[in-house]
């Protein structure tokens, strides 16, 4: 089955949990700026296991640890010549350590993601994006994953890179505690622009638990028949290593809402910065029992 064909399929579709926050939890080297990337080269074994975990808990989509694998990312740490070969060696770690799943290549924010005036030029966006997306591709990823976007034209530019090379694209929005993208931009307005370009399905995610709701119930309606879906964090953001874990949401709760989600027309269910597989799996139990 092809992703596009489970795609189709009415039943929910489980994502997998936090790669970066995690690999941290587990007391791997995360400090910025290279982040979840440094992984890739000091701790294969780590990441291993928590792509394994996820895939033995459920998850039907892994996402590969590509997030900071763009040329710009690994450029600031002294790797940028290694972008093809670490975006190589994430796709094919996530695939051997789950098999039977399909594997999701991260197209993420070119700068941080929740600094939209950092976001370079439209024609940076488009050359960066394009080659990112290149790489995922020939990595022999499923889909690509556009995530965490903070403004409507760099996701148009990640998009257009993810179509192009004829993979199935998702694109998901990180937004503010009011509701908006980072930039200040409104949700249905974001979901439009995606929509019109072909996408094949919409989401939201590294927002706040408390505060996703809201803007998920905009993207829905804005989505027309595109799946939609949401994944949340928990915690913080953290400026040495990227973001700091808490235990503000446990397994449970982050259960109990998301059955909330997948009745308000969630398709796709997972979870950002802060989730574990101890939340993956409390979220698979929920949806096997409703």
């Amino acid at each position: 089955m092809t992703f596009l064909e489970r795609l189709r399929d009415p039943r929910p579709i489980l994502l997998d949990g936090a790669t970066g926050s995690e690999l941290d939890r587990r007391g791997a080297d995360t400090s910025l700026p290279l982040w979840s990337a440094r992984a890739l080269i000091e701790a294969q074994d780590v990441l291993f296991a928590i792509h394994a975990d996820y895939a033995r808990v459920g998850a039907e989509v892994i996402t590969a640890n590509t997030f900071r694998t763009h040329q710009r990312s690994l450029a600031k740490g002294g790797l940028g010549e290694r972008a093809a070969e670490l975006t190589h060696t994430a796709v094919a770690i996530a695939r051997r350590a789950a098999p039977s799943a399909f594997i999701a290549g991260s197209l993420a924010p070119l700068e941080d993601c929740y600094s939209p005036e950092l976001v370079p030029t439209q024609v940076e966006c488009e050359r960066e994006h394009a080659l990112m997306a290149a790489h995922l591709a020939e990595a022999g990823v499923d889909l690509i994953l556009i995530e965490t976007m903070n403004t409507i034209r760099e996701a148009e530019a990640a998009a257009r890179a993810a179509l192009a090379t004829g993979l199935p694209t998702l694109a998901s929005f990180v937004c503010r505690s009011d509701g908006r993208l980072f930039s200040g931009e409104r949700v249905t307005d974001a979901a439009r622009v995606l929509a019109a370009l072909g996408v094949h399905g919409l989401l939201i995610n590294c927002t706040p638990v408390a505060a996703i709701r809201q803007p998920f119930e905009e993207l829905r309606a804005a989505a027309g028949a595109l799946p939609v879906g949401l994944y949340a964090n928990i915690g913080h953001t953290d400026h040495i290593k990227g973001w700091t874990n808490t235990l503000d949401v446990s397994p449970q709760e982050y259960a109990r809402l998301a059955a909330e989600w997948l009745a308000l027309g969630a398709r796709l269910v997972g979870g950002c910065c802060g989730t574990t597989p101890e939340h993956i799996t409390a979220l698979k139990m929920n949806m096997m029992t409703t």
